[in-house]
């Protein structure tokens, strides 16, 4: 089999026998992704390429658990996102990571325009001011808005009731509202 764009399915199934060359795909297809996702929780870039490698080892070792090859992408974000959580606890990180290490592009697009230019910076201002916020509001907010979590898959991962998690996104949006603010009246 080529190797050269196979499907993921494929390269699962090639990487529950053991083939080196699918899990280097497969690390090669997911890495930036899981990258940005441990970063945006525990802000320290060695850090999270830490917790990403272990993230993928222990997807790898685990395979077998897997019961819907097709949602392997939301099962390692999955796994980046529990160790992020529970490695930013364990350590207690307060520290501030320079906005441009944790910026990604958002589109792929060859035309660079003023209103292209105007959204990035906004988009700029929203991450930076959401580093503001105080940790659980910047974690909740984080994997619903920018991971698309929903209020039920939020309140397991970060341990906390349902309505617990409801309260806090509304809270966190509250307190970014009010951050922002003051910036878009210039």
């Amino acid at each position: 089999m080529n190797l050269t764009k196979p499907n993921i399915e494929e390269l699962i199934e090639l990487c529950k026998a053991g083939n080196q060359k699918a899990q280097l795909e497969v690390y090669n297809r997911y890495f930036n992704a899981m990258y940005n996702t441990s970063l945006r929780i525990v802000k320290d870039t060695a850090e999270a390429e830490d917790i990403m490698q272990d993230s993928f080892l222990a997807a790898f070792t685990k395979l077998d658990r897997l019961k819907d090859i097709s949602t392997f992408g939301a099962w390692l974000k999955r796994i980046v996102i529990n160790n992020s959580i529970y490695h930013y606890q364990k350590n207690g990180k307060y520290d501030n990571v320079p906005l441009e290490n944790v910026l990604y592009k958002v589109e792929d697009s060859n035309n660079v325009s003023e209103s292209n230019d105007l959204s990035k910076l906004k988009a700029q201002e929203v991450l930076s001011t959401m580093n503001q916020l105080k940790n659980n509001y910047r974690i909740a907010l984080s994997l619903h808005l920018i991971e698309g979590y929903d209020y039920e898959e939020i309140s397991e991962i970060m341990n906390i009731s349902y309505a617990n998690c409801r309260t806090t996104i509304s809270r966190a949006k509250e307190s970014l509202r009010k951050k922002i603010q003051p910036l878009a009246n210039y």
